[in-house]
């Protein structure tokens, strides 16, 4: 989890979402286990292909079985780009989830909107560190309702936590 400085500012990408008046509080790009599938496609396509080029041999069909293993190779370049441009920004009065590298994506719920918010782990999330937030108001459709592979889950959290529902009982000292 990136936690934002005064002076620092969030990539641009994010920062043109930003208005004027907002100061980012917390600044974070979803889990790279979001990668786990097309890793593991990558890798099992190259298995497949190695094996198929034992089986098959020379000839027309052994370029095919390449040519179809570097468009997964392109495939999961692209994944790895979509994952590079997707954030989670926290701000002093909104939440924002920013996505997408051609059609670009911007949910956004403000802080004083949200009437619940949950975060859940799966068991992988759990070993590997990440967790989703859920997120409810009062309003029906919601433009961000679910935000998947956060890392840092219970940290982002509490610092949500401690935004939407300040310590009213705290002096000016603390």
């Amino acid at each position: 989890m990136r936690l934002v400085t005064p002076g620092d500012s969030a990539p641009a990408s994010v920062n043109k979402y930003l208005l004027p008046h907002e100061s980012q509080v917390i600044t974070v790009r979803r889990h790279p286990a979001v990668l786990m599938t097309p890793v593991g496609l990558v890798l099992g396509g190259l298995i497949v292909a190695g094996v198929l080029s034992n089986v098959v041999g020379e000839g027309q069909s052994l370029n095919w079985i390449w040519w179809g293993w570097l468009l997964l190779l392109g495939w999961f370049v692209w994944k790895v780009a979509e994952w590079s441009v997707d954030y989670f920004v926290i701000t002093n009065e909104r939440m924002i989830h920013t996505s997408g590298l051609i059609t670009r994506k911007v949910g956004m719920m403000p802080l004083g909107k949200v009437t619940d918010m949950s975060f859940e782990r799966s068991l992988m999330g759990r070993l590997l560190g990440y967790g989703a937030f859920v997120l409810e108001s009062a309003g029906q459709d919601q433009a961000l309702s679910t935000v998947d592979y956060l890392p840092y889950p219970e940290q982002l959290y509490l610092e949500v936590c401690e935004m939407i529902f300040p310590n009213k009982n705290a002096s000016a000292d603390d």
